[in-house]
């Protein structure tokens, strides 16, 4: 499958790896801070942003599109940077593909299987009557009964897309990625207890819980090398809640330097 990404700056090459309804739109001002140092690589992973759709969304499928991804533009090693669904991808392709991947950073994702939660999400944009709507403030007028939180409806619609005739649809396959939920949400195993031990960074927000201190044990079994830090200041979206504080972060690990 060919991923739809956008290629920013010179140096090291660095792949970006968006997370659940999201797509490299969403970390554009990131890469562009990171290109200083680095050649980034975004990408729309399968059933998102511009990528082709599938009926198959798993990590072994996602797998195969990013190490077709790599071949295809000679990368032999690359730093792997990835978020929530794309930083659990980044643990199976590091843990799988070790020789593939030089650094590794994980934004707060856990290798862990985990309960959901986006039942309603999927049930409010399912049940949109996109046909009808004709603008983004009509839409989240609509799936403010079901999402309340206003930053999370304003993530969601930058998936609408308006049609050359001025209707809109989902860039996301919506009804593939409910019916594979479970993948999404499942534990990240190692194959034969491989580990990855390599430098490797987990970055948790303070305000999010999807990386308790119960969960660096576990963590560190399968990444040893594992450098587990906080942003206080963020929640799950740590990118963007706290960009400064995570660019200089990331980049000082990636660097091998001292963050400040």
């Amino acid at each position: 499958m060919k991923l739809n990404y956008k290629e920013f700056g010179s140096g090291p090459p660095l792949i970006i790896l968006h997370g659940l309804f999201g797509s490299l739109d969403n970390w554009q001002t990131v890469a562009r801070e990171l290109a200083e140092d680095f050649t980034v690589f975004l990408l729309d992973l399968r059933n998102h942003g511009r990528s082709p759709h599938d009926e198959v969304h798993t990590y072994e499928a996602m797998c195969e599109d990013l190490l077709e991804f790599m071949d295809e533009h000679w990368i032999f090693e690359t730093s792997l940077l990835g978020h929530s669904m794309g930083g659990k991808l980044a643990m199976h392709f590091a843990l799988h593909q070790t020789d593939k991947v030089e650094k590794l950073v994980v934004v707060d994702i856990a290798p862990k299987a985990y309960p959901g939660g986006h039942e309603i999400i999927f049930r409010a944009l399912e049940g949109l009557p996109i046909e009808d709507i004709h603008s983004r403030a009509e839409a989240d007028e609509w799936l403010s009964g079901a999402i309340i939180s206003t930053p999370i409806r304003q993530f969601l619609l930058k998936n609408l897309k308006r049609t050359k005739d001025g209707h809109f649809v989902w860039k996301p396959n919506i009804e593939v990625l409910h019916r594979n939920y479970h993948e999404i949400l499942r534990e990240i195993v190692p194959p034969d207890g491989r580990v990855f031990d390599k430098p490797t960074l987990f970055v948790r927000g303070g305000r999010s819980g999807y990386i308790l201190d119960e969960d660096i044990p576990e963590i560190k079994k399968w990444f040893p090398q594992a450098e587990i830090r906080s942003i206080p200041q963020a929640g799950h979206w740590v990118h963007a809640e706290a960009r400064e504080t995570f660019v200089g972060m990331v980049r000082a690990f990636l660097l091998n330097q001292t963050a400040s």
